[in-house]
């Protein structure tokens, strides 16, 4: 695989939502533009009652935003515009009103975890550390740290926002309560998600609807609140600091 994608694909009831990208799987705004469209459309599907998060390869679940862009921003509404890429992937998530079922076959990095943490039921294998790592180049997972706080709690996500240079265990993340279930293979891990996501199938859609929407309950601003969020970053990637640290990268 070396093209870049997002792709839906449903069978007995699942929508199986799969994300790539080449770079380890780090999400350009392009393919998170994609991706927010796609969640929003599998939410209105009547033949979809259950979605399944994924993404391609074996090994990476996600880096995070584009290294790429980050090193061409250049004014504040560009770094706006492009931090709030997974502001809407997790907003989309949010207010869909069908269980997403997170399935994270490797490591996840910056805004991954936001990712995986914005699903309402997350599997993975023990390959699937986890690292939030923006302060090492001077910014911060502000727009993803609502999301983080919200399933590991304020100290957890405080330990990993500050130890930015340490990637921390699958089973830290089950303890933590970002994932449930950590399986030793992806086979194990297929397995369980495809189970678990076509049981839920059998409820009734309305209830889970409802569910849902009593979860998220408290979360109302998020589309505000991660938007300013945004703005945070996308000042904060333009100062010396930061500047001087995407150089060396470069």
């Amino acid at each position: 695989m070396t093209e870049p994608y997002v792709k839906l694909n449903t069978k007995n009831g699942v929508g199986y939502i799969e994300f790539f990208h080449p770079s380890h799987n780090s999400l350009p705004s392009n393919l998170l533009s994609q991706l927010a469209r796609t969640i929003a459309n599998a939410g209105d599907d009547s033949n979809i009652k259950v979605i399944v998060l994924k993404s391609g390869g074996d090994r990476t679940f996600c880096a995070g935003a584009s290294f790429e862009e980050l090193v061409d921003i250049n004014n504040e509404e560009t770094g706006k515009e492009f931090f709030s890429g997974f502001a809407n992937v997790i907003n989309a998530m949010r207010k869909c009103p069908k269980f997403i079922v997170g399935r994270i076959q490797g490591k996840t990095v910056g805004g991954g975890v936001g990712l995986a943490s914005a699903t309402d039921y997350c599997m993975a294998t023990k390959f699937a550390s986890i690292k939030l790592s923006e302060l090492n180049v001077g910014i911060g997972p502000f727009v993803v740290g609502p999301a983080v706080q919200r399933k590991l709690g304020l100290s957890a996500m405080s330990q990993i926002a500050i130890d930015a240079n340490s990637f921390y265990p699958a089973e830290w993340a089950k303890d933590k309560g970002l994932f449930t279930h950590v399986f030793d293979s992806t086979d194990e891990l297929d397995e369980a998600v495809t189970a678990f996501a076509e049981n839920l199938c059998n409820y009734n859609p309305k209830a889970m609807s409802e569910m849902k929407t009593m979860f998220w309950r408290g979360t109302e601003d998020w589309d505000q609140l991660l938007m300013q969020r945004a703005k945070i970053s996308g000042r904060l990637v333009l100062s010396d600091f930061t500047k001087d640290t995407l150089r060396k990268y470069k």
